[in-house]
């Protein structure tokens, strides 16, 4: 079993920066494709952003034109990750789940198998 725990979150000015972290233990992930959804209050779940440690590839989804030049994920090792978020915008703000799962270089959260708790983000404007 896998467990994934984010850190990182919190309250932010518009302009602002954070920095999330997800970190994978139970068993070492380097096979797995790990990666970063958001989903703000009433919204539905939306794909950020993933990574495979073994290619080095980067997947991006819709959201990759509004947070391009932004938002930039980065596998630190096997079992890590983090996501460096520049200029935050209000409409940033979500719980940031971490994710894991097979390689499918997907972006839907249905392949992915296993889930953090999420972080907060609060971009105030």
């Amino acid at each position: 079993q896998v467990q994934l725990v984010e850190s990182g979150g919190g309250l932010v000015q518009a302009g602002g920066s954070l920095r999330l972290s997800c970190a994978a233990s139970g068993r070492t992930i380097s096979n797995f494709d790990m990666g970063w959804f958001r989903q703000a209050p009433g919204e539905e779940r939306e794909f950020v952003a993933a990574t495979s440690w073994r290619s080095g590839r980067t997947y991006e989804g819709s959201l990759a034109d509004s947070v391009k030049g932004r938002f930039t994920i980065s596998r630190l090792n096997a079992n890590m990750v983090s996501l460096q978020m520049n200029r935050l915008k209000p409409e940033d703000t979500a719980v940031y789940y971490c994710a894991a799962g097979s390689p499918r270089a997907s972006i839907a959260g249905h392949d992915y198998d296993y889930w953090g708790q999420g972080t907060q983000v609060t971009v105030s404007s």
